[in-house]
């Protein structure tokens, strides 16, 4: 499966933390973020993760490219309800994921469902779904 990892400053630790706690879970799969995400989920977990630009150069862009064109498979935002004015906006992302069916978490709630519903195989549907 292909998992989209995005997280606004305030939740970059947040995200680390995450993938931290669920290395076993996402190394069994292909990661993409956008730049400073990646690096820092790489620092801590030595996951392999194709990392984008910066999310406020174009990270955000280049992994709603892959949503539209129906390549990911569950996207993981974390965003902040306070983000600064140069983070990447979540309505792009969120409105992409609806018109394509694919499961997105905002917070840390959601994001542990999905990623325990993945590794119950409760998404294998998306491959058929492609």
């Amino acid at each position: 499966m292909n998992i989209a990892l995005i997280a606004h400053d305030g939740k970059k630790k947040l995200m680390q933390n995450f993938c931290i706690a669920y290395r076993g879970i996402l190394s069994k799969n292909e990661l993409y973020a956008t730049g400073t995400t990646g690096r820092l989920i790489e620092e801590v977990t030595n996951l392999s993760i194709h990392k984008y630009l910066a999310g406020h150069l174009g990270g955000e862009q280049q992994i709603c490219a892959q949503i539209e064109h129906n390549q990911m498979d569950l996207v993981i935002f974390l965003r902040d309800p306070n983000s600064k004015s140069h983070e990447p906006d979540v309505n792009n992302a969120v409105k992409l994921c609806d018109m394509h069916n694919i499961p997105l978490a905002t917070n840390l709630a959601s994001a542990e469902i999905l990623i325990r519903a993945l590794d119950r195989g409760d998404l294998d549907w998306r491959e058929m779904y492609k």
